[in-house]
């Protein structure tokens, strides 16, 4: 039995009758000398032309096309299946996700990474779920930059506060795709409706609400209200292809969302946060709202101030009416105590007019002329008989010189009118007269 092994192109025998090792790598046969490297290339070149179906030599015979067409066939193939391949392997980058739908039907949401689908009945949705994205409401600027003219939108802008006035309102408002799904099927434009939603919610807060309050101390209130409702809407969104018109279709609503594979209920949305960039009276009015806020000003100035004249005089008020009822209970005291001590001086001088009425008369007597001239001016004349000197009284002078003594004191802050003794006393021309004075009231002393 012979052993025959095709190489190159080339049937070569192994093991022929005669005992002689003929194979290539032994090393029998050595007077024959190597092949025609020609000869050799020409055959690797006509095998390869009829592998990938071209057109074979000459001296080839036509019986041979078989192979060279299933070669063109297994080449397509394997071309379409790496096509194939490519075409359903996808990437899902980070932060996203993909959304697989299989003739149109929700499949699933797949995570970042490379995943595999059935090309071509499977599609996939890329879903940015972090990206920021932005919505303004009363106003649009000019391309998308915050930066650029301002354009105000009247329609969405102007709303009604409970009391009645109108007032100018512009939003900016932030969200995120919380759920790709809900996001993609149960509502059909998202940003018509989230426009509409963030409107709503705005008028029903601005409805509750003064106009003094959203214009002032209101804002963060009102900003916080309109995320709240605004979202609570958004999360209860049902679409209306599904929503059931009763309560007995409510199996059948969710044997309809489980047949669809669309989402329960929910917008997909989910706000980040709302900025209140303006609120304002129309441009209108803004003048007139202008003096009602500077009055409004005025107003809280003034009771500022009277506020801090309030602190200040009430303070000192309270400190005077102190003082004086101070001053008050040390009179009441000094009057008591000077009470009690003319009552005790009485009962001393009754008992001494007991001893000695005449003596206690007399003193008594001195006592009082003593206070009584020393708070009066005094004039003394000699009126001795025998005397012819006449005397002149100048009572225009005396007068006067009264006069000026009392404003003076008065004016000096000194003592009172009854303290003060101002003895007016004419020198006399006689000598005699003088000396005689003197003896009489040295003469009373003694008495």
């Amino acid at each position: 039995m012979f052993k025959t092994k095709t190489i190159l192109g080339y049937n070569m025998v192994w093991n022929e009758p005669g005992g002689s090792k003929r194979d290539p790598w032994s090393g029998g046969n050595r007077d024959q000398g190597p092949p025609d490297l020609d000869e050799v290339i020409r055959k690797l070149s006509a095998k390869f032309s009829m592998f990938i179906g071209g057109k074979r030599s000459k001296g080839s015979s036509g019986g041979n096309a078989g192979p060279g067409l299933a070669g063109v066939n297994l080449a397509i193939s394997i071309i379409a299946l790496c096509c194939w391949l490519i075409a359903s392997i996808y990437i899902v980058e980070e932060g996203k996700r993909g959304v697989v739908l299989r003739f149109g039907r929700y499949l699933e949401t797949t995570m970042p990474g490379p995943h595999l689908r059935i090309f071509p009945i499977d599609r996939v949705d890329i879903v940015n779920v972090e990206q920021r994205r932005f919505r303004e409401i009363g106003y649009r600027s000019g391309n998308g930059n915050r930066q650029a003219a301002i354009r105000s939108v009247l329609k969405e802008s102007l709303m009604l506060t409970k009391d009645e006035n109108i007032v100018d309102v512009r939003l900016a408002v932030q969200y995120q795709v919380s759920d790709p799904r809900d996001y993609l099927f149960n509502v059909f434009d998202i940003e018509s409706v989230l426009v509409q939603v963030i409107e709503s919610a705005t008028r029903e807060t601005i409805g509750k609400s003064s106009m003094s309050f959203v214009l002032t101390e209101g804002r963060s209130d009102i900003v916080s209200n309109i995320k709240l409702l605004s979202q609570q809407v958004l999360d209860s969104y049902i679409p209306a292809l599904l929503k059931p018109a009763s309560v007995s279709e409510k199996g059948k609503y969710r044997e309809q969302v489980n047949i669809n594979g669309v989402g329960d209920k929910g917008s997909g949305l989910r706000i980040i946060n709302v900025i209140l960039q303006d609120a304002q009276p129309p441009e209108e009015v803004q003048e007139a709202f202008a003096d009602t806020i500077k009055a409004r000003e005025d107003e809280q100035r003034l009771k500022d101030e009277a506020g801090a004249y309030a602190n200040e005089i009430i303070p000192k008020a309270r400190g005077q009416a102190a003082r004086r009822l101070q001053e008050a209970a040390a009179y009441k005291e000094q009057v008591i105590a000077q009470a009690q001590g003319e009552a005790s001086r009485f009962d001393r001088l009754l008992d001494s007019y007991k001893k000695a009425p005449s003596i206690t008369r007399e003193r008594l007597y001195l006592e009082t002329l003593e206070g009584i001239l020393s708070r009066t001016s005094k004039v003394m004349v000699d009126t001795q008989q025998g005397t012819k000197n006449l005397v002149y009284l100048p009572l225009d002078r005396i007068l006067k010189y009264r006069e000026s003594a009392t404003n003076s004191v008065g004016t000096t802050g000194g003592n009172t009118l009854g303290d003060t003794s101002t003895t007016t006393q004419l020198p006399s021309t006689d000598n005699t007269t003088t000396s005689r004075s003197r003896a009489i009231n040295r003469s009373r002393e003694v008495h």
